[in-house]
C-alpha cells in the first residue's frame, strides 16, 4: 500500500510479485532470508511500476501532473522544527497519507525511509539525479506533515 495509489493498485502489483516469487524459486540460493528475497523482488516491482507510469505520463506530455499530483505546493517554507507537537497518528492514515502524495514523492520516501536506501541508490534505481531524489524527499517529507497535521489533534 505504501508504494501505490489505491488498495487495488495493490493487490496488481502483489499478485505480480507472487507470481515472479514462485516463478523464480529455484533462484533463491538460500543466502540471506527468504523474507529478504521477496521483499526485494517487491520492492523491485513497485520501482519498475513507477517507471512505467513516470514513462507513460512523460509520453502522454503530462510530465508536471507527476511533480503536482494532488496539488501539492512548493510555496511553503521548510519549518525550522523548534516548538514541534506530538500527534496521535494510526498506521493507517499515515497510509492513507502517503498514497496522497505523487508517485515520485510517494516512491522515493519509502525507498529512503522504509527500504534505507541511500539517495545515490534511489538516483540510480529511478533514473533520476541525486538532487532529485533529495529534493523530492524533502517535498514527500513537507506534504507528509501537512496531510498527517491537518484535522488531527495534539497530544496534551
Amino acid at each position: 500500500m505504501r508504494y501505490t495509489r489505491d488498495s487495488d493498485q495493490a493487490m496488481d502489483v502483489l499478485q505480480e510479485g507472487f507470481l515472479k516469487v514462485f516463478n523464480n524459486l529455484e533462484k533463491y540460493t538460500g543466502v540471506g532470508t527468504f523474507e529478504g528475497w521477496m521483499r526485494r523482488i517487491m520492492v523491485n516491482l513497485s520501482i519498475d511500476r513507477y517507471r512505467r507510469l513516470k514513462h507513460d505520463l512523460v509520453l502522454l506530455g503530462e510530465q508536471n501532473d507527476i511533480e503536482n499530483w494532488g496539488g501539492e505546493t512548493d510555496d511553503e517554507s521548510e519549518d525550522s522544527g523548534e516548538n514541534e507537537e506530538i500527534y496521535d497518528i494510526t498506521p493507517e492514515q499515515i497510509i492513507d497519507a502517503m498514497q496522497q502524495l505523487t508517485p515520485a514523492y510517494r516512491t522515493v520516501f519509502n525507498l529512503y525511509v522504509y527500504e534505507d536506501y541511500t539517495h545515490q541508490d534511489i538516483a540510480e534505481a529511478l533514473g533520476i539525479s541525486v538532487g532529485t531524489s533529495k529534493s523530492n524527499y524533502a517535498k514527500a517529507k513537507k506534504n507528509m506533515k501537512k496531510l498527517l497535521t491537518k484535522n488531527l489533534h495534539t497530544i496534551k
